[in-house]
């Protein structure tokens, strides 16, 4: 070990130490692929600071989804994502994942089943803001997420269990988002989706809402801030998990 050491200092090319090793991420990523590039610059920039001389091991394994299949579970609660999923995460598990995160909401609703499949760790994006929320002490979320996470009650069966109130948009805001998201998934970034994130969180607010959660990690693309009431990105809350688990 000493001459193999010697070896690569010769070659200027010195080994990691055994204390700055990082344990490695697995990320399933792709949906959508905006927010999976801003995950990974948020978790290489934040590890950079506190670890000056190695960068994290990331593996992407992007979802190979049909597009059809994004917009029928985003705007008709379908769902046909199971199975890829499975199949990601056990292929993260392979290439020698340490533990593994999904920075989209809307594949929570799989997560139980994506735990049941590997072997190593699945950290939960909603389990996470649960503890942010607590936390910070709020009292009532104002939840923005797709249809599909909002239906099969991603967010509202934890939340009633752990006593936090919450509000949702109207049916008309909903299919509103729903369409904000799909343009955001395709890459396409409109001063007025912005302003109608802002009417929903105006119509939130009115409810009672003393923050919001953008519980779809693709909304935060918008970079939607007010000044009036806490806005939240679940992305970024998964993320500093992500780097908790990497730098341990």
């Amino acid at each position: 070990m000493t001459e193999q050491r010697e070896a690569y200092r010769v070659q200027g090319s010195p080994p990691a130490k055994e204390k700055n090793i990082m344990k490695k991420l697995g990320v399933i990523g792709g949906v959508g692929p905006g927010t999976t590039a801003e995950f990974y610059l948020k978790i290489v920039f934040d590890c950079q600071e506190c670890n000056k001389e190695h960068r994290p091991n990331i593996i992407i394994s992007s979802v190979p989804s049909p597009y059809q299949v994004e917009r029928d579970i985003i705007l008709e609660n379908k769902n046909g994502f199971t199975p890829l999923l499975v199949a990601e995460a056990k292929r993260l598990q392979k290439a020698g994942a340490d533990f593994i995160v999904m920075p989209c909401n809307t594949l929570h609703c799989d997560i139980k089943h994506i735990r049941r499949g590997v072997k190593v760790p699945v950290i939960s994006i909603v389990e996470e803001t649960i503890n942010y929320i607590k936390k910070n002490k709020f009292k009532k979320v104002g939840l923005m997420a797709t249809m599909a996470t909002v239906k099969r009650k991603v967010y509202s069966e934890i939340m009633k269990e752990q006593g936090i109130d919450f509000v949702l948009p109207s049916r008309k805001e909903q299919t509103q988002l729903n369409e904000i998201i799909i343009r955001l998934i395709s890459g396409q970034y409109l001063d007025s989706d912005r302003d109608i994130i802002y009417s929903v969180i105006d119509s939130l607010k009115k409810q009672g809402a003393d923050c919001i959660a953008l519980a779809c990690t693709d909304l935060q693309l918008l970079k939607p801030v007010r000044q009036d009431i806490p806005v939240f990105d679940t992305m970024s809350i998964l993320a500093d998990a992500a780097i908790e688990g990497v730098l341990k």
